[in-house]
């Protein structure tokens, strides 16, 4: 099926290199030889390629610089997109290259994502997603690991509470990518591409910011941080943004330090337990901030200092 795909589209004799898989179940080869610099994205259930090839037109109508769509089957899980380049920008800071110029390009397009208008149909990234999300990692996945038996019922409706309290003043504003960190940004001649937008959704911005500057898989340096933050707030305007970030990156950093447990036990990726104790520090920043208080005196009453940390 793939081979006959590949075949209709002018790929039938195109050099196939299979990229580093991510954390989810899809795939990229790079396609060399074929009619223009392209990549093939396979999707098998659960996934879908739908929103990524619906969500990419709207947003390159919009002149958010993203992959064009050469060529799609749906029910196949199949889709041929533009590459866009050789190197991520995770890829270029590895191999040395300053990061400041890098966050404030990536900072711009994050502006220009923000003002884009809505796209109907986006599922919500709101509370009720963001507590179902971080209960099925820290609450199904760490909290038993670390803790040695699973969470009661009255720990599952505090973790809800805490987190309605904290982020309820935040309500969701315009589209956010959720994933919008270097290993899915393209630098394009001083500008950034988007990829991995699939998971796109209606939420807070300030949930993106977060993404990019409190990384959950690479420090940045602090100067860089301030720098990347003045940029977007100069071109967004945001309003509470120092607050908005706390709230979202308490949230973001629980839920992902956690996942990295689900990841490790259940997939057998334990090499992204590597990336907990970034998380858990930010987690700690996270909740320094007054606004996070409700979830840091959840945290407070259920799970000691001690214990925040991938589990033994």
């Amino acid at each position: 099926m793939m081979s006959a795909f590949l075949g209709q589209h002018g790929f039938a004799h195109a050099r196939a290199e299979a990229l580093p898989a991510d954390a989810s179940f899809r795939r990229y080869t790079r396609l060399h030889g074929g009619p223009e610099p392209a990549l093939l994205m396979h999707a098998p259930p659960p996934e879908d390629v739908r929103p990524f090839s619906a969500i990419a037109r709207h947003l390159a109508a919009a002149g958010v610089v993203v992959p064009r769509i050469l060529a799609e089957d749906a029910e196949a899980g199949l889709l041929i997109v533009q590459d866009l380049g050789p190197r991520t920008m995770a890829e270029t800071l590895d191999a040395g290259a300053a990061p400041e110029p890098l966050y404030l390009a990536a900072a711009e397009a994050l502006a220009t994502l923000h003002a884009a208008p809505v796209m109907p149909g986006l599922p919500k990234w709101g509370v009720a997603e963001m507590q179902r999300a971080t209960a099925a990692t820290f609450l199904d996945w760490w909290w038993p690991a670390a803790l040695g038996t699973p969470p009661g019922d009255s720990q599952r409706a505090g973790l809800d509470a805490a987190l309605a309290a904290m982020l309820s003043p935040f309500a969701a504003q315009g589209f956010v990518h959720r994933d919008f960190f270097p290993a899915n940004l393209m630098p394009l001649g001083g500008g950034m591409g988007l990829l991995d937008f699939q998971d796109g959704a209606l939420g807070h911005p300030a949930y993106d910011l977060v993404s990019l500057v409190e990384d959950a898989r690479r420090d940045v340096a602090p100067a860089v941080r301030a720098a990347t933050v003045a940029r977007y707030q100069a071109l967004s305007n945001m309003r509470d943004l120092e607050a908005a970030m706390a709230v979202h990156a308490a949230q973001r950093h629980l839920r992902v330090a956690a996942l990295w447990v689900r990841l490790a036990r259940r997939d057998g990726k334990t090499h992204y337990l590597a990336h907990g104790p970034r998380c858990w520090a930010l987690l700690e920043r996270a909740l320094q901030h007054p606004a996070t208080a409700p979830l840091r005196d959840y945290l407070d009453r259920h799970v000691p200092t001690h214990l925040r940390a991938n589990p033994a």
